[in-house]
């Protein structure tokens, strides 16, 4: 089927970690994938393969969500490939922890970048398309660590906290017009990001007392991309295994 044809998913950061299950779990719910990554191409390559294999379809495409310039070259090239953009995932985000005293300003500079101007930089011109259609889902990933702070990451913090203000306020603007705005905050999940981190200490912490998978964010996502969520619009879903 021409992909010009199906429902359209674009998944920042969706190569690996959370994005790759999100990327798989939206192509097995029929959405042509958009797959964007910044500089893992062999990771987006294995997500690609993975989709494909499973019978779904997707790109990929590189770029980084911060650069306005080359977020507008490739979201220009999305646009006029694609008639319509039925879901946008905001994933990519990256780490620098340090403590604040401490804490380089290009680190700051780094973490809020990446998270909150590449919501505006994706976010803007998905939603334009969007009005036009009268309809889309937009979901942003951001983190317990928002809602709660965390020591050593003021910069990760205040990212994702500032994810979460935005896209409420995006999601208010925009409800009359038939699109929905939502945020998940995961907990601890089993990615790349918490390799270094004591495990068997921070389940203490977990009221399940486990590390969450990938695909049981991945899942939410897919709903509040659904009908299923037709009526669900501005709110922080928490998938942290009871942490707050």
């Amino acid at each position: 089927m021409d992909p010009i044809n199906k429902k359209i998913a674009i998944i920042t950061g969706g190569g690996r970690g959370i994005g790759r299950a999100i990327s798989f779990e939206m192509a097995r719910a029929g959405f042509y994938v958009i797959i964007n990554y910044k500089s893992n191409k062999e990771a987006a390559v294995e997500t690609l393969k993975t989709i494909k294999k499973e019978g779904g379809e997707a790109e990929i495409m590189p770029f980084d969500v911060s650069d306005s310039a080359k977020t507008e070259e490739a979201m220009s090239d999305i646009m006029s490939r694609f008639t319509s953009i039925e879901a946008l995932i905001n994933n990519a985000g990256v780490t620098a922890d340090n403590l604040f005293l401490t804490m380089p300003e290009r680190d700051w500079d780094l973490v809020i970048d990446t998270t909150l101007k590449g919501f505006y930089n994706l976010t803007k011109p998905v939603l334009k398309k969007m009005l036009r259609q009268k309809k889309g889902a937009i979901v942003s990933i951001a983190s317990v660590a928002g809602l709660t702070g965390n020591k050593g990451q003021a910069n990760y913090s205040a990212a994702k906290a500032g994810l979460i203000g935005a896209s409420r306020s995006v999601a208010l603007e925009v409800a009359k017009m038939g699109i929905r705005v939502n945020i998940v905050a995961p907990g601890l999940i089993e990615t790349e990001m918490i390799k270094k981190a004591p495990i068997e200490t921070i389940k203490g912490t977990i009221p399940m007392g486990r590390i969450g998978r990938p695909e049981e964010v991945a899942k939410v996502v897919r709903f509040l991309c659904s009908e299923d969520s037709s009526y669900i619009t501005g709110q922080v879903i928490g998938v942290n295994g009871g942490m707050i």
